[in-house]
């Protein structure tokens, strides 16, 4: 199951672990209020990638990130 960050008209942020269903038909509730209408929160995504072992380091990482290889 997915996780959804929301925001509820009342100010609410949250995160929470449920279905798509759950979420399409609104069965997911504010814990402060316990409204159904909420709006979905977009937040940055990180990705960690772990570095393969026996690889060159790349001179540059600080400004390419390794992404040069």
């Amino acid at each position: 199951m997915p996780f959804y960050d929301l925001k509820c008209s009342c100010g609410e942020e949250f995160n929470i672990m449920a279905s798509m269903s759950d979420r399409e038909n609104k069965r997911i509730k504010c814990p402060r209020c316990g409204s159904t209408e909420l709006e979905a929160v977009f937040t940055n995504v990180n990705i960690v990638q772990q570095k393969k072992s026996g690889a060159a380091e790349c001179p540059n990482y600080h400004q390419c990130g390794g992404c040069c290889h």
